[in-house]
């Protein structure tokens, strides 16, 4: 990603559901990136929830980007070595850690109570971050996207994918429509006209016969 260091801004957060995968039952955790600024999916990756993972992640992050910018994940410690392994102090990086209270399980909604956040703590972990960018709210707007847009994502239900190649195809396609034919209300444009990439809003026919 090229443009004005002062007004590149990342954020990265994990999600994740449960498929069948091949060889077996499990999880997987799809990684996402976005430029808050053209909404822009930049990179996204779909593995676990671990270390390696974040070094895959972050290293398609870094191959794709370019220039100073400040990148805000959330508090998942693996993102700490990956940022240092791909980009060094070459960006700004803080982590916004959130805090939880325990779940109410005392009312009739116990078996799916969830916990609330509380408050929020900004880490630091290189350069100068500003403080009022340090946030996720909009990659977490993103994953609602994600969910309402494909039924993999649906919690409590069997519309998961049966095999893992399904399911990397599934969010491939789903991402390449996110930037290239669906219009954001936020910039009234497609996210790849906003980041210059293209001038037209594509049709479903356009990204599939490229």
């Amino acid at each position: 990603m090229i443009g004005d260091p002062k007004h590149d801004y990342l954020s990265a957060i994990t999600y994740e559901f449960h498929p069948s995968l091949q060889g077996g039952w499990g999880s997987v955790w799809t990684w996402l990136a976005l430029d808050s600024e053209s909404k822009l999916i930049i990179s996204h990756y779909i593995g676990q929830r671990d270390a390696d993972s974040a070094w895959y992640f972050m290293r398609d992050l870094r191959v794709r980007t370019e220039g100073i910018f400040q990148l805000t994940s959330d508090g998942l410690r693996a993102y700490v070595d990956a940022v240092d392994a791909h980009f060094a102090t070459s960006i700004h990086f803080a982590q916004l850690i959130k805090l939880y209270s325990s779940p109410d399980i005392t009312g009739p909604d116990w078996f799916s109570a969830m916990s609330r956040v509380t408050g929020t703590l900004q880490n630091v972990r290189c350069g100068r971050p500003e403080p009022r960018f340090v946030s996720t709210s909009h990659v977490e707007r993103l994953n609602l996207s994600l969910r309402m847009h494909l039924r993999r994502y649906a919690r409590r239900t069997n519309a998961h994918s049966r095999k893992l190649a399904n399911h990397k195809a599934c969010v491939a396609l789903w991402v390449a429509w996110y930037n290239f034919c669906r219009v954001n209300t936020a910039i009234r444009m497609t996210p790849c006209m906003a980041a210059g990439i293209t001038s037209t809003i594509w049709t479903m026919r356009n990204l599939l016969t490229v």
